[in-house]
């Protein structure tokens, strides 16, 4: 069965795209820890961070900087942090947290946002890229 996120890969569910290439994709975290919250996602649906063959690990690890340089130029934070845990979905993603403070990185608090929100900080951080 395809994980949602080869669903959204796929286009049959929706989402704020902020990036995509021929093998990744980057779109942004619908339960963010802070503003700009992004999942960066290789197209390949692998589980584990360190299944994925090196040539898509290394492209996946470039993609997500690029990306998280365009956070940081895109919203005001103190650094983009970086997180693979992959417990939630069993498909390799990379996300990628506009942080001002340790809890930002906690995956305790959530920020909510409204469509036109989304959409806004999405554009943003496009833009940048």
């Amino acid at each position: 069965m395809a994980s949602i996120f080869s669903k959204i890969i796929n286009g049959e569910i929706p989402c704020y795209k902020v990036a995509e290439t021929k093998d990744f994709i980057a779109f942004l975290d619908v339960n963010p820890n802070a503003m700009g919250h992004t999942l960066c996602v290789p197209k390949i649906e692998v589980d584990k961070l360190f299944d994925l063959d090196e040539v898509t690990y290394t492209g996946l690890m470039e993609f997500s900087r690029n990306v998280g340089i365009a956070i940081r130029k895109a919203l005001p934070c103190k650094r983009v942090g970086m997180s693979v845990i992959g417990l939630e979905v069993p498909h390799v993603h990379v996300h990628l947290i506009p942080l001002n403070s340790m809890d930002d990185a906690r995956f305790i608090n959530k920020v909510k946002l409204t469509d036109e929100e989304f959409r806004a900080i999405a554009k943003s951080i496009s833009d940048r890229l």
